[in-house]
């Protein structure tokens, strides 16, 4: 996408795919499914599984489309250019041939994110809670203050994720998602060459990575050209994204945010460890997962998630 293939997207789109669900305070819960159409989530993974056996880059794809959803308001539509439409779609056409308007696809969604990412490990990375419905509206709308953009200070980036209901500990813990995925340019290349305005690069990003990035990176930025938001990593769901961030190697400002702050510096230390990350990136997304959805008789399960029901 034109700023940045991160969760933190500020751009909108005019198609009608829209978010899958809306406002409205509900409570999911585990295998919602199970009376309805037990082979549900089964079904998902084992579709979800088969395409990320093909292609690697789909984790990443799927988390991004989710924290878009989540983070969007009801109306708010993700942008074009985030990839992974297609895949949700195709699993959607697949579980209404076994269970014909039962599973939303806000719920497929949410599951096909979390199985892409726990592919390599045959095994959830987090659970995930399913009873969600799918939104009735496709209205365009600006999602501008609900979206973190990747010029966020951490100001910014506490106040957004607040309005969520997430805390610090949240914020960093699912920014730990950029160790997947790539970057355009635009989304970081005023620290590179103009950073205050004056042609000089931000003081915070580790020179030897500005000075790398600056040979590579064209100026202005060419929108099509990608960089890897977790060097040599970026495939790999882990904590190295903690290690790239402790050592002022992260892309964004919104990446370097989380060390100015005392108390989410400390959480960015303590996530460099695997297993902390994993439990904590577990339990927030758990949190995100349920923010503002449409449960009980509120909304509609669509039949095709590119369109809602006529």
């Amino acid at each position: 996408m034109r700023a940045t293939e991160a969760f933190h997207v500020l751009l909108v789109s005019i198609v009608v795919f829209g978010v899958f669900r809306a406002c409205n305070a509900g409570v999911l819960r585990k295998n919602f499914y199970k009376k309805s159409c037990p082979q549900a989530e089964k079904l998902v993974r084992d579709i979800t599984w088969s395409k990320a056996q093909s292609n690697p880059s789909l984790g990443a794809k799927l988390i991004r489309l989710h924290y878009h959803d989540c983070f969007s308001e009801k109306t708010a539509r993700p942008n074009l250019s985030l990839s992974g439409f297609d895949v949700v779609d195709d699993i959607k056409s697949q579980v209404e041939q076994v269970c014909p308007g039962v599973v939303s696809c806000a719920d497929i969604l949410a599951l096909a994110a979390r199985d892409s990412v726990s592919f390599p490990f045959k095994r959830p990375m987090w659970d995930v809670l399913t009873g969600r419905r799918d939104g009735t509206v496709s209205l365009a709308s600006d999602v501008t203050g609900n979206l973190p953009s990747p010029f966020s200070d951490f100001a910014t980036l506490q106040q957004l994720f607040a309005k969520k209901s997430l805390n610090i500990n949240d914020l960093v813990a699912l920014s730990g998602a950029h160790t997947l995925g790539v970057a355009h340019y635009g989304a970081f290349s005023r620290r590179l060459f103009n950073f205050t305005g004056k042609g000089d690069a931000d003081p915070s990003l580790d020179s030897t990575l500005a000075n790398s990035l600056r040979l590579e990176c064209p100026n202005p930025a060419n929108p099509a050209t990608t960089v890897e938001m977790d060097p040599q990593s970026s495939l790999s769901f882990d904590s190295h994204y903690f290690n790239t961030l402790t050592e002022n190697k992260g892309l964004f400002q919104s990446d370097a945010a989380l060390l100015t702050d005392r108390a989410s510096a400390k959480i960015v230390r303590q996530l460099q460890i695997s297993n902390a990350f994993f439990s904590e990136f577990a339990k927030s997304m758990v949190k995100m997962g349920n923010i503002e959805v449409l449960v009980g008789n509120v909304g509609e399960i669509r039949k095709k998630c590119n369109i809602i029901n006529s």
